[in-house]
This record gives structure tokens, C-alpha cells and sequence, in this order.
């Protein structure tokens, strides 16, 4: 027994650490790992073992091992906040935000002046749709040492909360700070297009592009600038250059409304020929209208028959008569300070900035419960088709974003599509009740918009006729529009997008 005991709490030797801290401080991160490996077979409960192990493993992106390793470290020391960082890290590369929340709390509590603790708690909360946490965090890493990184961080948080003014100041901060700050530089073109100001937009991003030519984001900004001048075959060059996110689809896009019909099909084949699954709703539309356009077999098998696959349904909680779960979401609607996003396609009207429901308001985010449990409801609908709309549909029931519409008389939405969507949707609040025409209010949907090029126009529509409390799901590769009122009252919608699987930044409108 006493031969065991001392075992456990054997150390090794400098001599022996030596040719491992060499080779892990050189970079020989896989023969650190060996090494480390090796003697920590000999000294079970050596803490610098597990935590030398731990930082070669994260080196090489092992991210399970290396939360392992710290974990087994911290078992042993517990109070170390440079490991409980580390191992916030790890678990969030593994994506166990929860887990990497609690690490990151644990290092502020040892050591409260821990500024990247702080800062690394704030993205973790922002990742998880904790924007008012996040953004405390983030100011709270600011008021203990202000750098770039720190005010570009809250920036991206007071930009998805839609406080577009707070986040410019902070983007312009970190430029201040930090002028070779790309990131920073794109971030502030976008809130100043979201803002409207598009000159200034523009220039922030060949600001960013100065930088960094490769920068796939501002690249991606400057093609989206240039399709939406109509200047399609710039645009290209753009887009092909960002290789980022719906490149490929908005590169064709653009050759479809220069009429390179030629230049579009060759692509358009090579895709479906070489994509196994057909899962890009932008592609969809394209494919779809061009099939429509020239009487061809649509190749493209997302959804060829998008109106098969519209859903309404009333949600009883605001449909009820004098539901309070309806005026608490009008309430916040009319009080709450949010700002309000240039968006062109509305007339009379204006449409909130930032993403709905990760504001903090409860009203906004109980809606978005209920909007997710309308996605499974959707899929189980039409469960067994075949077509990648619901073979693929998304696992995480994530929103790209959510924004509220009020249009005034005369007011409506054009034709349009959310390119980066996969279910679109939106729930009515307030609808127009004094009506010449029974479908003025109503949501439009079809296969022909956005001023593509027309051969004929034999490009069908279908309409919904919602009411108050009704949610309506569609695929986002269909067209859809407002029909105009003309009475004089409001019509007010919260919209949405589901999020396809992967990281996606761009919002449309209803």
C-alpha cells in the first residue's frame, strides 16, 4: 500500500519533462504528444503531463483529447484559470458550448481581471443567442483592457441585436485601434449597408480588399453590391473570388440576368452532375425558372414543385380571441428600441434590423419556440419526399433571421427570394381587414420574379390568404410577394428564415 501511494503522487523529473517541453515549444506537437504519452503511463497524477499533453493535442486539432486532457489536469489542480481557459477552448471547438460556458465562468472566478476569459464568454453566449449576456461580457473584457478584438466583438453582438449606430462606433473603434483590421473593416460595410449608406459601404469594403485581396468576405459584399447595379459580369469576378457561402449560385444568377443562357446551363450541368445532393435553394430557382422559361426538364431536384409544399397553419396562442401572448409581441413591437434596416423591395413600410429572436424580449423568443416546433410539424407533413427539401433538412432548427415588417396603406413587399434560406416563413400580427379585393394583404407566391428574363409568361402564382395568428412555411426558393392594401390600416408580420446547415450571415424581407 505504501509502495502504491507513493506511486500516485510521484512527479517526474526535469530531466525527464525537458525533451517534452522542446518539442512541444518547438512545434513537434505529435512527438510532444508521444512523449507526453509515454510518461504520463509512469506519473498518473503528474498535472504538467496532462496539461503539456492537452496543449499538443489542441495544437493538432485533436479537440476531444485535448478537453480530456485538461479535464484530468484540472482534476488535479483545480484552480488554474489559464487551464480552465484552455479547456474552454477545446469544448468549444467540439461544439459543447454549454460545457466551455461553465469553464470560462470558472477562470473569471479565480482570476476576475482574466480579459480574454471574459471576451471568450461573451462569444460563447452570442453563439447561443445570449446577446444581452454576451454583450455584458464583452464590455466587461473592454473595462479591463481595451483592444480591437474586444470592441470588434461587441460590435458583431450590438449588430445582432439591431443597434446598428452602437455597433459602428465599435467597429470604427477597432479600426482606430487596429487599422489593418480586415474584419473590422467588412463588419462596418455591412451595418452602413444595412443602414442604407451604401457609398460608405462600398468603400469599407475595398477598405477590407486593400488589406487583404483574399478577404472572402468583402468579396462577396462587392459582388452582392455589383449584381444588385446590374453590373452582372463584375459581379462575377467577385463572387468566384470569395468562394464563400451561395457563391456559385449568385455567380450564376448573374449570368442568368446578363442572358449568358449558354454560359449558365454549362454551369448549371456541371453542378448537378458533380453535387450529390441538390440542396441549394438559390440553385433551385434558378434551375426551376430556367426550366420554366424554355420548356425543359428541370434537372435540379431540391423542389420542383415548390407550391406542394407550402404550409398554414393557425397558431392558437395568438389566434385566441384577445390573446395576451398578441399584444405582449405588439407591445414589444411598438416600445422597444429597435432599429430599423434599409430594405428596398418595401414600399411604405419598414422592416426591423438585427435578429429578432435572439433579442431578449420574451415575448420574441417564446415565438420562435413555437416557430421551430412549426418546422418538425412541417417536416413530419411531408415526411417521405422526394426531394432534398426534406431529406436534407436541417438538423439545428437555427434561424439565419427574424425581423418584423409593418407595412401602412399602399404598402407591400416585391417579388423576391431568400437566397440563403431553406424554409421560409412568416406569422401575421395585424392584417387589413377593409378589403375591395379579397386578396389585398395576402402572400403571393410563385416561379417568376426579381425582373428575371422572361421567354414567355406562363410563370404560375399561387396565393395564401393568412389571418391573424396564422404562420405560413414555404421553400425559400419560391418567389413571393405582399399584394398591396389601400385601406387605411397596418399590416404587421414577424418573418424568418431557417438556417441551412452551415454558417450563413445574409437576411432578405417579406
Amino acid at each position: 500500500m505504501a509502495k502504491q501511494a507513493q506511486a500516485s503522487t510521484q512527479q517526474p523529473s526535469q530531466q525527464e519533462m525537458q525533451p517534452v517541453l522542446t518539442l512541444l515549444n518547438t512545434g513537434k506537437l505529435a512527438e510532444a504528444e508521444s512523449a507526453a504519452k509515454k510518461l504520463v503511463t509512469r506519473y498518473p497524477n503528474a498535472f504538467i503531463l496532462h496539461h503539456v499533453l492537452g496543449l499538443a493535442q489542441d495544437g493538432l486539432t485533436k479537440f476531444s483529447d485535448a478537453a480530456a486532457s485538461y479535464t484530468k489536469a484540472l482534476n488535479i489542480q483545480p484552480n488554474t484559470p489559464d487551464l480552465q481557459f484552455n479547456l474552454g477552448i477545446a469544448l468549444t471547438n467540439i461544439g459543447q458550448l454549454e460545457a466551455a460556458e461553465k469553464s470560462y465562468r470558472k477562470a473569471i472566478a479565480l482570476q476576475p481581471q482574466f480579459f480574454e476569459a471574459h471576451g471568450n464568454l461573451g462569444t460563447i453566449l452570442q453563439k447561443q443567442g445570449k446577446l444581452e449576456q454576451a454583450i455584458e461580457s464583452y464590455r466587461n473584457a473592454l473595462a479591463i483592457n481595451e483592444d480591437p478584438r474586444g470592441h470588434f466583438n461587441l460590435g458583431t453582438a450590438l449588430r445582432d441585436e439591431g443597434k446598428l449606430d452602437e455597433a459602428i462606433s465599435h467597429f470604427k473603434h477597432a479600426i482606430k485601434l487596429f487599422p489593418n483590421y480586415a474584419d473590422a473593416h467588412n463588419y462596418l460595410g455591412e451595418c452602413l449597408r444595412d443602414q442604407g449608406n451604401m457609398e460608405e459601404a462600398i468603400k469599407s469594403y475595398l477598405d477590407t480588399l486593400q488589406l487583404n485581396p483574399s478577404h472572402a468576405g468583402a468579396n462577396y459584399n462587392m459582388g452582392e453590391f455589383l449584381y444588385l447595379a446590374k453590373r452582372f459580369i463584375e459581379a462575377v469576378t467577385y463572387f468566384e473570388q470569395s468562394q464563400l457561402d451561395d457563391w456559385q449560385e449568385r455567380s450564376l444568377y448573374c449570368l442568368y440576368k446578363a442572358e449568358r443562357f449558354d454560359d449558365f446551363k454549362i454551369k448549371l450541368d456541371e453542378i448537378v452532375r458533380t453535387h450529390k445532393k441538390h440542396n441549394a435553394p438559390f440553385l433551385a430557382t434558378l434551375s426551376t425558372h430556367y426550366a420554366t422559361n424554355f420548356g425543359v426538364e428541370d434537372s435540379y431536384n431540391f423542389c420542383k414543385n415548390g407550391f406542394d409544399y407550402v404550409y398554414q397553419n393557425s397558431l392558437q396562442e395568438l389566434a385566441e380571441p384577445n390573446s395576451q401572448f398578441l399584444k405582449d409581441l405588439l407591445n414589444d413591437i411598438n416600445n422597444t428600441a429597435i432599429e430599423v434596416r434599409a430594405q428596398g423591395m418595401i414600399i411604405n413600410g419598414k422592416q426591423s434590423a438585427g435578429n429578432l429572436f435572439k433579442r431578449p424580449e420574451a415575448s420574441f423568443r417564446k415565438l420562435g419556440e413555437l416557430v421551430k416546433q412549426e418546422f418538425l410539424n412541417y417536416k413530419n407533413r411531408f415526411a417521405g419526399a422526394d426531394c432534398e427539401l426534406i431529406k436534407s433538412f436541417p438538423n439545428a432548427l437555427e434561424f439565419t433571421s427574424s425581423w418584423y415588417v409593418r407595412l401602412r396603406r399602399g404598402g407591400y413587399v416585391d417579388r423576391h427570394i431568400h437566397e440563403v434560406g431553406w424554409i421560409s416563413g412568416a406569422v401575421y400580427l395585424v392584417l387589413p381587414t377593409e378589403k375591395k379585393d379579397p386578396t389585398e394583404g395576402c402572400f403571393e407566391y410563385g416561379l417568376h420574379g426579381d425582373n428575371y428574363p422572361q421567354k414567355h409568361s406562363n410563370f404560375p402564382v399561387g396565393i395564401a390568404s393568412p389571418n391573424v395568428g396564422d404562420i405560413v412555411l414555404f421553400p425559400s426558393s419560391l418567389f413571393h410577394r405582399t399584394i398591396p392594401f389601400n385601406s387605411n390600416e397596418e399590416r404587421i408580420c414577424i418573418a424568418f428564415d431557417l438556417k441551412p446547415d452551415g454558417d450563413i450571415f445574409i437576411r432578405s424581407s417579406y
